[in-house]
């Protein structure tokens, strides 16, 4: 009687031994773990033609040209990362599944939204930049978000953690999910073709989409003029769903218009220096971070983990979270 294998799971990123006592804990007896870093020559070759799953954050730079006709047998890709952009779909099989980590780094990315809200409409900055000036402002008037509307554009992992946040400050949610539904209590769920009522409806707008051919520039001029002239807008999902050229004049025109950004266009992985195309930060309706809303304590740690949950569903016969479609990101 032949006795089929453990499934493969093969880890290319490289990962700490805290983070790999997190998968091999996860996983368990249900698949046998090597780490790609470990591996060299011929034990390489043969890991990499058994592997039925990838657990990777950026498979591209993780791999070689010359491993992507080896891995035969692949089956499901894991993305540590939230967002799946990055993956190089047109050399993959058809068949193979791509999972981001959706809700990876959800609840400290929340209360970074929640931060960037209050801040801006609270003008924290800028009365901290006129009291360094010398001006003691008690006229200028603060905003109060009891009672007003918040859109979250995307409920995802994300978008479901802010929910209860925004909720928190006697906020109406309307909700845009890419099917249009969602379980979750909000006042309004639609789909992107309701996109003009709710940006015209709402106060805040916080973008926590994933990056795909349809969101690309998905708020352009037109898009941005259905927002209110003093609505607030929170970004931290992926620069480019914003057309960066069109926020910037709009930003110029309308100074009661705020925005908080969390990602941009351009971002920096090899000399930490935030390049733009137009001088975001030296405007005072802005504020903004470096791409690090989810970087906290354990974060990586708790991403690792939950990488590996979805992982562990799909080796017990259960539906994974966060399958992309290919076509969503081809063309």
């Amino acid at each position: 009687m032949n006795v089929r294998e453990s499934p493969h799971v093969l880890v290319t990123y490289a990962a700490d031994e805290r983070q790999r006592d997190i998968i091999a804990g996860v996983l368990g007896d249900a698949a046998s773990v090597a780490h790609l870093g470990d591996l060299a020559g011929k034990r390489r070759a043969a890991e990499l033609a058994k592997a039925e799953v990838l657990i990777a954050w950026f498979p591209d730079a993780e791999l070689r040209a010359e491993d992507w006709p080896a891995l035969a047998g692949l089956r499901l890709l894991q993305l540590i990362s939230a967002g799946v952009e990055h993956v190089p779909f047109a050399r993959l099989p058809r068949e193979l599944l791509v999972a981001g980590n959706v809700g990876g780094y959800a609840e400290p990315m929340a209360e970074h939204i929640l931060a960037m809200i209050l801040a801006l409409a609270k003008r924290l900055c800028e009365q901290q930049r006129a009291l360094e000036r010398g001006i003691f402002d008690q006229e200028t008037l603060n905003r109060e978000l009891c009672g007003r509307t918040c859109a979250i554009l995307g409920l995802g992992g994300v978008g479901r953690a802010t929910l209860p946040l925004v909720r928190a400050l006697g906020m109406r949610v309307l909700a845009i999910t890419s099917h249009g539904t969602s379980d979750e209590e909000v006042d309004f769920v639609g789909s992107l073709d309701d996109l003009e009522m709710v940006l015209r409806g709402a106060d805040v707008v916080v973008v926590s989409l994933p990056l795909t051919r349809r969101t690309r520039g998905l708020l352009a001029a037109r898009e941005l003029s259905w927002m209110r002239p003093d609505a607030i807008l929170v970004n931290v999902a992926r620069g480019p769903i914003i057309d960066e050229a069109a926020l910037y004049r709009h930003l110029l025109e309308h100074r009661e218009f705020m925005a908080g950004l969390e990602v941009w266009w351009d971002e920096p992985f090899v000399d930490g220096r935030l390049r733009v195309g137009h001088p975001f930060l030296e405007l005072p309706n802005v504020l903004g971070s470096p791409h690090n809303s989810g970087v906290v304590s354990g974060s990586l740690a708790v991403g690792m983990r939950r990488a590996g949950e979805n992982v562990r569903r799909y080796l017990d016969g259960t539906p994974s979270a966060g399958v992309v479609e290919r076509k969503d990101y081809l063309g």
